[in-house]
């Protein structure tokens, strides 16, 4: 994770103000009557990776990417519940009865946008970028992150071939034809599996894993293909400074798409929101906006001032430290209101979970004594005292791996996850012989070895907030912890070669369902979303036999198996459910927040005239509505 700027530095303060404030303007000199720019600036606060879908997890790379690589399918943006359609698909794909067998047909005339590495011609989008995007997750020079998604799905034949040229030290063969990933013809591809997978579309509504990227892009760019992405999206990558600030472009050569989005109904006050930005959007060609610019605002009081500074267009996810500030009681502030701001207010589908490396000697292990020693520091988090004090009450405690708004998750389930008891803690450990031994006033270990808890941490306030409050709850049990600081992306690769003892994070599903929260126990997913290495055959058989089966009583009772081995075992602290809290300048029109829909802006406009309008400057002689 980089700074794009620190609260102690006004100078970059002002800098990034006046740089985001300058992005309003066109780049190139302006044409006479030419309507203004509409460019929608909001800020990351964690630093992006690069944009190759077969080498990124992060969520932030992953919106970025999303805004210009395209699945078959997409989640539909107002739709409560969750609901997918065709995105580059024809059609919704056609699958077989056993949910082994998925045909994909493309729509033709969909093209990508102009490179150098087309040399000049009109490249279109056809099966076979398909295909070979989804064999890159495969191929072992990208590390892909992903790959677990495709192999618990077992394609046939991809991890074989992936397999033997591993072992025989030769590159990935893209070319050697699969029984599992094959096009039919020019618009149609179709994935075979080996076992049923009903849940199996959901990938391929995800742009970061199933982003059509084209063979020629990735064999002129080698290695550095994330730093340029061409897809067939609304956007085109036009500046990127890594870990500072990320341009879009709208893609002069997109499709005709118009805006058609079909709320959930009802006489709520949120449904009624929903309903009139459908109505006030309908047949508006998308993207509506030109640019987007984004910039990495690390510290939470410079990305907090810059919003109120109109320097940023969307507040997205307010920090902690000003709830209280700008929405007291969870109520928008009238001075705030007053300016016409809008809020949106959601309990995000995520879960804020502290990891224990099930490899490490120290913390890991399945020996009782291990599981013991994972409990008692479970038990030692005042996760009250969390939420009220750092997270500012915009959470709710967790009771197991699986978050809310996606199918497996029960509201009425209650667990050992949130309790807080020191008492039961230090009965544990005493129990399992973690006792202070040499009177220092800290506890060794069973064999009389220094008891130290290494806890990976970023530099960032709410970070430092977080480890202030594990110091204070692991001095209380006689505990000692330190704290290996580092930049996100530093941290994500020792974790991912399993070399941190534990680490905060969060997880975001990119689907409505709850496998993807039991992923992160699955033995084989080591090192790509299982962080914590933990691999119990127990929990494995229920993970493989859930997967199999379709929604329902039976799935529901064994995820219900699989997430009590998680909280009995304890790999996994989870701590909470963040409520999240958006705020929107008045003249950000069609605002909404679906966690399924990364490129959100594709479906917001800017009103240039309500903008002239709060900054005191002359409207506009033309807005462009459309293009």
């Amino acid at each position: 994770m980089a700074a794009y700027m620190k609260s102690a530095s006004l100078l970059a303060l002002a800098l990034g103000l006046a740089l985001a404030c300058a992005s309003r303007a066109p780049a190139a000199a302006p044409v006479a009557d030419a309507p203004p720019l509409k460019v929608f600036r909001y800020a990351f606060q964690i630093a992006e990776t690069n944009f190759d879908p077969a080498q990124v997890t992060d969520v932030y790379s992953r919106i970025v990417i999303a805004a210009m690589l395209e699945a078959p399918l997409e989640f539909e943006f107002l739709a409560q519940p969750a609901r997918m359609r065709p995105n580059t698909a024809a059609a919704m794909p056609e699958v077989s009865d056993d949910f082994k067998t998925f045909t994909i047909h493309i729509k033709p005339g969909i093209y990508f946008a102009d490179d150098p590495a087309f040399k000049g011609r009109k490249r279109e989008l056809v099966a076979e970028d398909y295909v070979y995007s989804l064999k890159r997750h495969y191929d072992p020079r990208w590390k892909s992150g992903n790959l677990y998604l495709l192999e618990n799905a077992k394609v046939l034949g991809l991890s074989e071939l992936r397999r033997r040229l591993m072992k025989e030290k030769k590159p990935f063969d893209y070319d050697t034809p699969v029984e599992g990933l094959r096009s039919l013809d020019r618009y149609t591809f179709q994935i075979r599996l080996a076992a049923p997978t009903p849940r199996f579309v959901y990938n391929l509504a995800a742009p970061g894993l199933a982003g059509a990227l084209a063979r020629e892009v990735v064999e002129a760019y080698g290695d550095k293909v994330g730093e340029h992405p061409v897809g067939t999206g609304p956007f085109v990558l036009a500046q990127w400074q890594r870990s500072s600030r990320i341009v879009l472009a709208r893609n002069p050569g997109y499709r005709e798409v118009f805006y058609d989005e079909h709320p959930p109904e009802g006489d709520s006050a949120p449904a009624r929101r929903l309903q009139a930005i459908a109505a006030q959007l309908k047949g508006r060609r998308m993207p509506m906006i030109d640019q987007v610019v984004i910039s990495i605002i690390e510290e939470p009081q410079p990305r907090w001032l810059s919003f109120l500074g109109q320097e940023q267009d969307i507040a997205e996810i307010v920090p902690n430290d000003f709830a209280d500030v700008a929405f007291p009681n969870n109520r928008l502030a009238p001075n705030l209101a007053k300016k016409g701001i809008q809020m949106v207010r959601y309990l995000r589908s995520d879960v804020s979970v502290s990891y224990f490396g099930m490899e490490n000697p120290v913390v890991g292990g399945y020996e009782p004594a291990k599981v013991a020693l994972r409990r008692a520091i479970s038990l030692a988090v005042d996760l009250e005292r969390e939420i009220r004090l750092v997270r500012r009450g915009q959470a709710i405690p967790a009771q197991s791996i699986i978050a809310p708004n996606v199918w497996g998750y029960e509201p009425d389930f209650k667990s050992e996850m949130s309790d807080f008891d020191r008492a039961r803690a230090t009965a544990l450990l005493d129990l399992y012989g973690y006792v202070d031994r040499n009177g220092d006033g800290w506890r060794e270990q069973p064999d009389g070895s220094p008891l130290v808890i290494e806890y990976a941490t970023s530099p960032d306030q709410l970070s430092r907030q977080l480890t202030e409050q594990w110091q204070k709850n692991m001095q209380a049990i006689g505990i000692k912890m330190v704290f290996k600081v580092a930049k996100w992306p530093e941290q994500l690769k020792s974790s991912r070669a399993g070399k941190l003892m534990m680490w905060g994070v969060g997880w975001t599903p990119a689907e409505p369902d709850g496998d993807t929260f039991l992923s992160l126990g699955y033995g084989p997913n080591k090192g790509q979303s299982n962080h914590s290495r933990f691999d119990l055959p127990a929990f494995n058989a229920l993970y493989e036999r859930q997967q199999q089966l379709p929604d329902g009583p039976e799935r529901q009772a064994l995820m219900d198996e699989a997430k009590k081995l998680l909280i009995a075992y304890m790999p996994y602290k989870v701590h909470v459910h963040r409520i999240f809290t958006d705020l929107a300048q008045p003249w950000v029109v069609g605002y909404h927040r679906n966690i399924f829909v990364a490129a959100f802006f594709k479906y917001v406009d800017i009103d240039m005239n309500e903008l002239a309008r709060r900054k005191g400057a002359p409207a506009p002689a033309a807005v462009a509505e459309a293009h």
